[in-house]
């Protein structure tokens, strides 16, 4: 049975996802480039193909149920006897470090559970096989590093492997931390999910719905000037992807690139509410 190669993280934002590179630039890490600055909830595990609707709905039942909250990451640490790393530790505020916890065991259930030879500990890795001689040096070196660093999504990693036989883990979907969108409720209810990657089974639904669609996946960002984001909205009827949206959004503008709604579900006022859910998101207000 085909599998895919998952993992679940908190991605970090810029600037400082560039900082902490630079960071891992200066300790060797064997991973830059491969996989982006990241705090781990879920380290990597195989997932059966036709299990991963049943992941991306956990995820965004997970994210349903957390807010955004602020992590300290730093100063550099290490796991030293057990293991040759250097990683940032991670801490916080009031009870930001018991919703990470529990965000990480509403995401660490089948199909996206293992088995673990460790603990779950909290970090976010700077080199994960350094010269055990060099780490205390590295240590002090970074050690006035601290950054707070406020979480607002999870992601959904997938590894790949590219055109340079490289494997990378790339960001296939994620879920903002927010309540659940539901219109229609007591009669054909609507879930809309506000998103920046449109998810695997999103973007197989585009292809099914519309095979003359010309925009596969990833592609309506290809052209997107600088300084805008992407910023997409998907409807579920009982779990099933129904319409997907994809736009740009800047400083003070909205832009729809594309709108999909499968043909038995037309003329139903799913476009109007995946618009509607756009431009809510898009607005200043949307995105405080």
């Amino acid at each position: 049975m085909p599998r895919l190669r998952l993992g679940v993280a908190l991605l970090v934002p810029e600037p400082f996802a560039t900082e902490i590179d630079g960071l891992r630039r200066a300790c060797d890490d064997g991973a830059l480039g491969r996989v982006p600055p990241h705090l781990t909830l879920v380290p990597p595990v195989n997932v059966r193909v036709e299990e991963v609707p049943v992941a991306l709905r956990r995820l965004r039942e997970a994210a349903a149920v957390t807010r955004p909250f602020t992590l300290r990451l730093g100063p550099p640490s290490t796991f030293l006897p057990a293991t040759p790393t250097v990683h940032l530790a991670v801490g916080g505020r009031g009870p930001a470090t018991s919703v990470l916890r529990t965000l990480r065991d509403a995401v660490f259930v089948p199909p996206l559970e293992r088995e673990l030879t460790h603990s779950f500990v909290p970090h976010v890795t700077l080199s994960d096989d350094m010269d055990p001689e060099r780490i205390p040096a590295a240590i002090a070196a970074l050690s006035g590093f601290v950054v707070e660093v406020r979480f607002d999504r999870v992601h959904l990693l997938e590894e790949q492997r590219h055109g340079d036989a490289h494997r990378r883990w790339v960001p296939v979907a994620d879920a903002a931390f927010a309540p659940a969108i539901v219109v229609g409720r007591g009669g054909v209810e609507l879930e809309l999910s506000i998103c920046t990657l449109v998810d695997p089974e999103a973007a197989a639904f585009e292809v099914a719905a519309w095979p003359e669609h010309v925009t596969p996946r990833g592609s309506p960002e290809a052209s997107m000037p600088r300084g805008y984001e992407r910023l997409s909205v998907v409807a579920r009827r009982r779990g099933e992807v129904v319409g997907v949206l994809r736009g740009w959004v800047g400083d003070d503008l909205g832009e729809v690139r594309s709108v999909v709604v499968a043909p038995e579900h037309r003329r139903q006022g799913i476009a109007r509410q995946l618009g509607t859910a756009f431009h809510h998101a898009a607005s200043p207000g949307g995105r405080a």
